[in-house]
């Protein structure tokens, strides 16, 4: 089956999202729809994270189906899934550590750290740009093959420092990306292994086993089943598995990505694949769309009539969330699809599309220039130096806009920086995948 633009436009929306409502200038001053809930309920923002993991889902029928059908290579696929898995997952992990990667010391070494780790760092981009398929013949093979070898040697040296100096006793193990990882090496294994009834029936066993869990199983300690945030069950599991010194440094106590909630994270996921596999069907546009878009009515009936018992809450995923965004996910592709596939209304996608066809790097990359932007000092003094962040934020949007909107259109320019970067590969017909 060929690409499908909806769900790259879709993806391309749900970047933007993600980097718009991930960078506000000050967030004392951000509107109310780009704030995450506090704890129970649902705001556009809480929509950003389960489009992501659904269009993961929807994603593999489309990519791997036709293989499976024919019994093609499944041993391939299987290790295929499990080392894509483990790079996404490395990369959370590399996003939590940069750029410091917790040096415990400062001079010459972190000197060495930093140029290590950005020949390191290039060296891995200008591999993956060369592996593209207009690099394929002359000398670029030979180039892409030193450009390995300089990656491992600098990996090497990293290591060999990291022996003496790293410190990674307060490294965040969950994480956006680590999720997703997650979330795609159990769906990918499930496609791979079920039918879409096999799918259904697991999905289904998640949601209903996690809101027992959550609702009826005592927490150890004495505490009974609740959904606060630092006494819930999912809360108590991290803290126990990870200890607090792993988990989100805001809160320490819970994690927003912990294992447990990942469960229920797994059938949106599901729901994504089951979507795919109604897409890759021979029914007609038509028909695909009104099928998702009814379903997407259903789901979210049913999630809001789930919040009555199981509030809707992102932070623990519970499973009225789940199907909730099921439903919002289904809705929003159903209606991108009505509008590009049927209608032909394509002037609007291109924005959205440069960046959906390289989501993954485009969030990578935002979420290296946020830290960056936080290292790199510009002015102040020697004893409140000021960030690059904070010089731009109110050298050109503080002096000229009201406060929610200076924050705003620091938020956007974040985006526009991303989109630049992604518009450049674009043109070079260059796709960053894993």
């Amino acid at each position: 089956m060929n690409r499908l633009l909806s769900l790259d436009v879709m993806r391309g929306l749900t970047i933007a999202g993600m980097i718009l409502v991930n960078n506000p200038g000050d967030w004392d001053q951000v509107y109310a729809p780009l704030l995450h809930a506090d704890w129970h309920g649902c705001t556009p923002t809480d929509w950003v994270f389960p489009f992501f993991l659904f269009m993961v889902g929807v994603a593999i029928p489309l990519a791997i189906g036709g293989r499976k059908d024919q019994n093609e290579g499944l041993g391939a696929l299987y290790r295929k899934i499990l080392v894509r898995s483990g790079i996404i997952f490395g990369l959370g992990l590399y996003l939590a550590a940069f750029p410091k990667f917790r040096f415990n010391t400062t001079g010459g070494m972190l000197t060495i750290h930093y140029i290590l780790l950005t020949v390191a760092t290039l060296s891995v981009f200008s591999r993956e740009i060369l592996n593209q398929s207009q690099f394929k013949g002359g000398p670029w093979p030979q180039r892409r093959q030193y450009v390995s070898w300089l990656a491992w040697v600098a990996m090497g040296g990293m290591v060999l420092i990291g022996i003496f100096y790293y410190d990674f006793s307060n490294l965040r193990i969950p994480g956006v990306l680590q999720r997703i990882a997650l979330v795609y090496l159990a769906c990918g294994f499930l496609f791979l292994k079920s039918s879409p009834k096999g799918q259904l029936m697991v999905a289904l066993a998640l949601l209903f086993g996690y809101w027992a869990l959550m609702t009826l199983v005592p927490v150890p300690g004495g505490i009974a089943p609740n959904l606060e945030a630092e006494t819930n069950l999912g809360a108590w599991f991290d803290r126990t598995v990870l200890t607090t010194n792993h988990l989100w440094s805001a809160s320490k106590t819970w994690d927003p990505e912990g294992f447990l909630s990942t469960l229920p994270a797994i059938g949106t996921g599901i729901a994504g694949m089951l979507t795919g596999e109604w897409l890759r069907s021979t029914r007609s546009n038509q028909e695909k769309v009104s099928g998702v878009l009814a379903l997407g009515v259903i789901c979210l009936a049913l999630g809001l009539i789930w919040n009555e018992v199981f509030p809707l809450n992102k932070k623990i995923w519970t499973s009225s969330y789940v199907v909730y965004m099921a439903g919002v996910s289904l809705l929003t592709l159903g209606a991108i699809m009505w509008l590009v596939d049927i209608k032909g209304w394509q002037s609007w996608i291109y924005p959205f599309r440069v960046m959906g066809v390289n989501a993954l790097f485009a969030f990578v990359l935002s979420g290296i220039l946020a830290k960056l932007s936080f290292l790199i000092k510009v002015g102040g003094t020697p004893e409140e130096p000021l960030s690059l962040s904070s010089w731009i934020y109110q050298s050109f949007f503080v002096p000229f806009f009201a406060p929610k909107n200076a924050s705003l259109g620091y938020a956007l320019l974040n985006v526009l920086v991303v989109w630049l970067a992604c518009w450049v590969l674009y043109r070079r017909k260059i796709f960053v995948k894993v």
